[in-house]
């Protein structure tokens, strides 16, 4: 059974009935922002079963967020019947797209080609590779590495107007600012072009996907296509998801959201999700699940009369979780928030997902063999001289590793540290920190 398979999460269904077409539920999901020909383009996809792409450059090991939105949009249009390709960009990676602020930094050959494999493996998990629509991956350095750069001119090149180039909305603020723009960086939206040529040849690719801030190298190549070959494509971009208060979306505490376990942890991404403001809820549900209309007007309905209850937050948060890393280590981070203050078992939980549940608590280190519980009180930060503690003590609102001290000599020894280094140290209800024994 192939992975994608294996996770409910991402099984969906072929079309959520409440819809007329596939196009319709995507607008209804927020997910059209700009497109070519749209009347034609909701009649292709409402037709036989078509082939279409989606690119992701290799600047960094990982894919994040705003991909994750493509990803899903990829599974949509799958699930309605269509082919998807996969595109890794192991050629257009070593160049990278022009950002609206400064020019990229080039990474080495080795670590692209790095960066590929295991962007490849991140794609395939939201793909299904069997049946008559199966996802097929591409890399562009296969058509692009044996190319001249004399042919790359002949070839391609010649169809393509500076005028036009230089109206792009990315070229064109960095043209006007300081910094300025490379030939190597201009040049990227005639790769991109190129792309879409070569895989509208090889596997009669029609239709191109991506974010709306793309939307100038998702035109390039279906204008390449209409000039070189004398035939239509299509293009459509979602738009850039924003937060109701005006912040970025998909970053926490400054930091962006990976779909790597190892760059943010199972525990961190499932909290993101969770403290989403009742404002984004829907919005969010619409756009990174698979629930149905139906289902999702019911959460919005909770939202307005139980916002306190946070339904649609914790749904939200276990099934893109689920998604991402899967159902088991979903559970695993809903039971260690529940361990954390009392309500499950600290032992279960793996050194990895304690570090993470406890990454923005109170930490300190300490020295020694066995603990008495004053000192560690006063260690964790929670008491702040020997008579609080004991005060703490006395009220019974002293634990260890959820264990309740009640008595002010006790000690705490070795044996009782988790993963033989941390003590899990809370006062009341609420107020936790983490010592750790060196």
């Amino acid at each position: 059974m192939s992975e994608i398979e294996q996770n409910p999460a991402l099984s969906g269904q072929r079309n959520d009935p409440s819809f007329e077409n596939v196009w319709q539920e995507l607008k209804w999901r927020g997910l059209v922002h700009v497109s070519t020909e749209e009347t034609e383009l909701e009649k292709v996809l409402s037709g036989e079963s078509i082939t279409y792409y989606c690119g992701f450059d290799p600047t960094a090991p990982s894919l994040h967020l705003g991909n994750l939105v493509q990803l899903l949009n990829m599974r949509r249009l799958q699930l309605a019947g269509h082919k998807p390709l996969g595109l890794v960009g192991g050629s257009t990676g070593l160049i990278g797209d022009p950002r609206q602020t400064a020019e990229r930094v080039l990474n080495t050959k080795e670590t692209v080609a790095e960066w590929v494999g295991k962007l490849e493996s991140q794609v395939s998990r939201f793909l299904s590779f069997e049946g008559e629509n199966a996802a097929r991956m591409v890399n562009n350095l296969d058509w692009t590495a044996n190319l001249s750069a004399i042919d790359f001119l002949r070839e391609v090149g010649k169809y393509f107007r500076v005028g036009t180039m230089i109206k792009k909305e990315t070229v064109a603020a960095r043209l006007n600012s300081d910094e300025g723009i490379s030939y190597t960086e201009f040049s990227y939206q005639v790769l991109q072009g190129y792309d879409y040529l070569k895989l509208h040849q090889l596997y009669g690719c029609t239709l191109q996907t991506g974010g709306s801030d793309q939307w100038g190298n998702l035109t390039s190549g279906t204008d390449l296509i209409r000039k070189a070959e004398g035939k239509s494509a299509y293009a459509y971009g979602t738009p850039l998801i924003t937060n109701s208060d005006g912040t970025k979306f998909g970053k926490s505490e400054g930091n962006a959201i990976w779909l790597d376990a190892e760059m943010c942890s199972p525990y961190t991404f499932y909290q993101f999700w969770l403290n989403t403001a009742d404002a984004d809820a829907i919005s969010r549900l619409k756009v990174f699940t698979f629930l149905s209309r139906a289902e999702i007007e019911a959460l919005e309905k909770e939202v307005a009369e139980r916002p306190f209850a946070r339904k649609a937050q914790k749904e939200l948060a276990y099934l893109v979780t689920s998604l991402v890393h899967g159902v088991d280590a979903t559970e695993k981070v809903i039971a260690a928030s529940a361990a954390l203050f009392g309500q499950g078992e600290l032992g279960d939980m793996d050194e990895a997902t304690l570090r993470a549940a406890t990454q923005e608590l109170k930490s300190t280190t300490v020295t020694g063999e066995d603990l008495d519980i004053i000192s560690v009180l006063m260690a964790s930060g929670l008491s702040e001289s020997k008579s609080a503690a004991r005060r703490t003590i006395s009220e019974g609102g002293a634990y260890v590793n959820n264990v309740k001290y009640s008595d002010h000599e006790a000690v705490v020894s070795r044996e009782d540290l988790l993963h033989g280094r941390y003590l899990l140290v809370r006062r009341g209800k609420k107020n936790l920190a983490v010592v750790e024994v060196s």
